[in-house]
């Protein structure tokens, strides 16, 4: 039970050196596969030797902006983080409004759909049906986010991918395009062991959070929750001027982890590997903020505190005041989109 969001320093991309990534509880050191990485054009990496755990075979060359950042930049970002956040949940509303339409169809032609319309035959599809329609809401959705995870991860893979993954996929507030790394980056994992702590912890609290919340509201909090993680990551490093790049979906998984833990505070966990070592949720969330706190006040840099600290406030916040702030408003979004589905349709 642990999800961490990586910060690669600036300086590591600057001299080329390996990056020191951990994950979880336990240490990986995994090197950039990139063999000629810039900051604005002028300083090369060093090439890997035969000793080194990757040759490139073509070489690939990356960008980096560093330097200090101009708390006037982050308004920028504020407002994307505002303006996608609210679509995630006006989406949310509009997507649970078709799914309610949907099952009343499926209902009302239960005949078509048993005896008129034909069998899907192939036994191989019948049986991937009868899986998939076995499985949670909660389960469902954790495998469409661990898919495009995993789908990013395997694009790091490809060096002549590499320049637009940095750009795109990692959040830096120095670098000139701000906005969309920070949604980006939140479905972004270089090291192995990264991607499966996140994905472990994830699937441990999806179903609980979709039985809670239903699918609409929990991909909406997991997306918005990303979103404020990478804002405050943004806002830490303008104010403690420590540039880097963060990526990894741990911002959005505190989320819905502190979410879990207030809702059920007496649901009782165990870490990985000590299933004998057992605790309360109310406890665990408290303890991670904490340490979170200590990293920021200590100035740790092997992860991206700000980023958790934030999602975690996010799911907190969502818990005490979202369901009357935030969902239950959505009536004057439902009324807005059957008006336009009923001139829609005449």
């Amino acid at each position: 039970m642990w999800s961490a969001r990586l910060i690669f320093p600036a300086r590591n991309f600057l001299s080329g050196q390996p990056l020191s990534a951990r994950s979880g509880l336990l240490n990986s050191r995994v090197p950039i596969q990139c063999s000629n990485i810039r900051t604005g054009g002028s300083r090369k990496a060093p090439r890997y030797g035969k000793g080194s755990n990757f040759q490139p075979k073509t070489e690939t060359k990356i960008e980096v902006e560093t330097g200090p950042v101009s708390p006037s930049k982050l308004w920028k970002p504020l407002g994307f983080t505002v303006a996608f956040s609210s679509a995630c949940f006006v989406g949310a509303s509009i997507w649970q409004y078709e799914n309610i339409l949907a099952r009343r169809k499926q209902q009302w032609n239960w005949y078509e759909e048993q005896l008129v319309r034909p069998r899907k035959y192939g036994w191989i599809r019948d049986r991937l049906n009868h899986v998939w329609n076995g499985l949670t809401e909660g389960q469902k959705t954790f495998y469409v986010i661990c898919f495009a995870n995993v789908l990013v991860f395997l694009c790091w893979r490809i060096p002549m991918f590499q320049s637009t993954m940095v750009r795109y996929f990692c959040s830096n507030p120095a670098s000139r395009v701000v906005c969309w790394p920070m949604a980006l980056s939140m479905f972004s994992h270089y090291a192995p062991l990264h991607l499966f702590c996140n994905m472990y912890v994830l699937h441990s609290f999806s179903s609980g959070a979709c039985a809670s919340l239903g699918k609409e509201q929990f991909v909406a909090l997991y997306l918005a929750g990303g979103m404020v993680a990478s804002m405050a990551s943004y806002v830490y490093k303008c104010v403690a001027a420590k540039p880097g790049l963060s990526l990894g979906a741990s911002g959005a998984i505190m989320t819905i982890l502190a979410y879990v833990c207030s809702r059920y505070p007496d649901l009782k966990l165990s870490i990985v590997f000590m299933p004998f070592f057992t605790f309360s949720a109310g406890t665990a969330i408290k303890v991670i903020m904490g340490l979170d706190a200590v990293g920021i006040l200590l100035g740790w840099k092997l992860f991206d505190h700000a980023a958790h600290l934030g999602g975690a406030a996010c799911g907190l916040g969502y818990y005490y005041w979202g369901d009357k702030y935030v969902w239950q408003k959505r009536e004057v979004i439902l009324r807005w989109w059957h008006n336009i589905r009923g001139s829609g349709s005449h």
